[in-house]
């Protein structure tokens, strides 16, 4: 027998947090990849600028928690298809905020309603206690997150 450590990864938090949501958004990318040509990542950016226009790529990373190297990619193909626009500070050239292109509310327009849609089916499926209880309990993990990683940062 072996004195090594075991991760029992189906009882992991963060390992069952993020099979969860990959499965999820996986099951919502397959509908709009194909009918828009959007990664996951560019609709995450989107998402996040259709809801709060006007953010820097960094402040992008920031709320998605994504790698900035992965957004700025997922920015510049935006750009590149004509689904963002971006502006330039007028004092500092190198500061710039995006905001959504009309061809890219076209598009959020069209995705929203169905990611919605998804999140109802899966919602549905449970009583209004649960539903609250649920967003209780991600608000707790989202501060208690927060907290730990903190406390880890100053560890170090």
């Amino acid at each position: 027998m072996s004195n090594r450590a075991t991760l029992e990864l189906e009882n992991f938090l963060p390992y069952r947090l993020s099979v969860l949501s990959n499965r999820t958004s996986e099951a919502i990318a397959r509908e709009y990849s194909q009918r828009f040509a959007l990664s996951v990542t560019e609709w995450r950016v989107m998402a996040i600028l259709g809801r709060y226009p006007d953010l820097s790529a960094n402040q992008v990373a920031q709320r998605t928690a994504m790698d900035k190297v992965a957004v700025s990619r997922a920015v510049a193909k935006l750009l590149e298809t004509g689904r963002l626009l971006r502006e330039f500070d007028e004092d500092d050239r190198r500061r710039s905020v995006l905001r959504l292109s009309e061809k890219g509310y076209v598009i959020y327009d069209q995705i929203v309603p169905l990611a919605m849609g998804f999140e109802k089916l899966i919602l549905d499926k449970m009583s209004e206690a649960e539903r609250t209880l649920l967003f209780r309990l991600l608000d707790r993990l989202d501060e208690l997150e927060l907290h730990a990683e903190d406390s880890a940062s100053r560890a170090v």
